[in-house]
């Protein structure tokens, strides 16, 4: 293999690295430091460590729009969402069926079937949210403002249920028990690992483009999408493999909402996202594949996604690859 291609494969890696252990870091540290100042844990475990699942995401998408590579941007957040479901939730459900919480079927994932749908009506600007001052093929601001509504709205939800007792909070450690001068160093070094992986995985992701002649968009779907979602790939693969996978839906479906809406939004919101025709077809297969989520969920008995659903979404994916990315 050419030198030079094995260079900027190993940016590639290295960038991931960075952005995964630096968004580890963050959340530890801002964690903890929160904690020590007395903001609830509820508070903390539904904002700060929620939102670090999502911060490679976030970094990737804000650097990729800062250097108008618009495709890496938006390819991310909808590469991200189309893996995580059918690679993610298929290979973990081959592993082991993943029964589904009540509110998950209820609530969560028609509200990804409708911010889902909502997207690309933002970025092509048509439709009855189509107003004079937003652009056709634009993520605007305004877009990015009207998706932290919706982000807002979700993290109220998230409120509600946690305190009805039907949703846990994650945690991270103890923050009585770390000093604030390594609290802090965590928070710092976590923040530059995701500026500088962040940048190095743009940098590489580009001229991997530009060396293969493949476009931004088939890379922001698939090399940049699996990188970013390699933690969540893990993390549900080993409780399938320890046979406690229960809750790898609802952070997957999470995972979702947090990307299109907190993602989006606040990329958008920095900087308008050029929003190009050809993520019309990528958003149609994000939608189809919560919906398929939903079928296959249906199928099973008793709220299981179960293995011959986990077989479905895998043949999906390969099927959305072969006849859109290849």
């Amino acid at each position: 293999m050419d030198t030079q291609i094995l260079d900027i494969l190993g940016l590639l890696v290295f960038g991931f690295l960075l952005l995964v252990k630096g968004a580890d870091w963050f959340v530890e540290g801002a964690a903890g430091i929160a904690e020590k100042l007395g903001v609830p844990q509820l508070v903390v475990g539904l904002t700060i460590v929620a939102m670090g699942t999502s911060a490679p995401e976030t970094a990737i998408s804000l650097t990729a729009s800062f250097k108008e590579s618009a495709d890496l941007a938006v390819g991310n957040i909808l590469g991200s969402n189309i893996l995580n479901v059918l690679l993610i939730l298929g290979v973990t459900a081959l592993i082991y069926p993943l029964s589904v919480q009540k509110s998950t079927v209820r609530y969560e994932i028609p509200f990804t079937i409708f911010i889902s749908i909502l997207f690309p009506i933002l970025g092509l600007g048509a439709g009855i949210l189509r107003a004079p001052f937003v652009d056709d093929g634009v993520l605007s601001r305004i877009d990015g403002i009207i998706l932290l509504v919706f982000f807002a709205l979700y993290l109220a939800y998230l409120f509600w249920l946690t305190k009805k007792g039907e949703a846990d909070v994650e945690t991270v450690g103890d923050a009585k028990s770390s000093g604030w001068l390594k609290l802090v160093f965590l928070l710092l070094v976590g923040l530059l690992g995701i500026i500088l992986g962040s940048n190095y995985t743009i940098r590489s992701a580009t001229r991997l483009a530009e060396l293969f002649g493949i476009s931004e968009r088939i890379i922001g779907l698939t090399v940049v999408a699996l990188g970013t979602s390699l933690p969540e790939l893990a993390t549900c693969v080993a409780a399938a493999l320890k046979k406690n996978a229960d809750i790898a839906i609802g952070n997957i479906v999470g995972s979702n909402i947090f990307n299109m809406l907190f993602v989006g939004g606040i990329s958008a919101t920095v900087k308008a996202v050029k929003y190009q025709g050809e993520f019309f077809v990528d958003s149609i297969a994000a939608i189809l594949t919560v919906v398929l989520l939903l079928l296959c969920i249906a199928l099973g008995k008793k709220r299981t996604l179960s293995r011959v659903g986990g077989a479905i979404m895998l043949a999906s994916y390969a099927a959305y690859f072969a006849i859109f990315l290849l």
